[in-house]
């Protein structure tokens, strides 16, 4: 892959490898594909990440947003902004803070009829994103993306261990 940098020598920079990053390319890979189940989607008004997160609360409901979070590997940030637009198209609702702090998700009746219009529409392209992959191809790298994501996640978390270690550190030196 080549990148030029307008207004600076890249001469000094070692750039070997980085075509082959794995964040790189399965962000793009990501997006090729959600891009291609957004337009499938479009007739829903639903967006892929949209039918992910209603599709996993239909599945789980009532469930917490933190356990949503867990589930769809979405941080914080992103879950909300996301959920607070759902929340306003009426098809979520969201619980008060319960006893242990928690805030649980239902999906609303519309929330049913816009998943009942999307589902047959990700089916369609589902089936044709498998066909098009392979027979026994989606199987195995399905199970592979899982296992890749727990380790991910995993990796990540010891990660925040050692830096929150670290700053703790720094505080008892200082």
């Amino acid at each position: 892959m080549y990148m030029q940098v307008k207004g600076g020598a890249t001469d000094s920079l070692d750039l070997s490898g980085t075509g082959s990053c794995a964040a790189f390319n399965f962000r793009r890979t990501a997006r090729a594909v959600a891009r291609l189940y957004d337009l499938g989607l479009e007739p829903s008004g639903l967006r892929a990440t949209q039918f992910a997160i209603l599709t996993a609360i239909a599945k789980f409901q009532p469930v917490s947003i933190s356990r949503i979070g867990e589930i769809l590997v979405l941080d914080q940030t992103t879950l909300t902004r996301s959920l607070r637009l759902l929340q306003k198209q009426r098809y979520l609702e969201i619980s008060s803070r319960s006893v242990r702090r928690q805030r649980f998700l239902t999906l609303t009746d519309p929330g049913v009829k816009a998943l009942a219009v999307a589902v047959p529409l990700w089916r369609k392209v589902q089936a044709k994103f498998l066909a098009e992959m392979g027979g026994d191809t989606w199987p195995a790298l399905r199970n592979e993306l899982e296992r890749l994501a727990g380790m991910a996640v995993q990796l990540e978390n010891l990660a925040l261990k050692r830096t929150a270690a670290a700053v703790a550190s720094k505080k008892e030196e200082g």
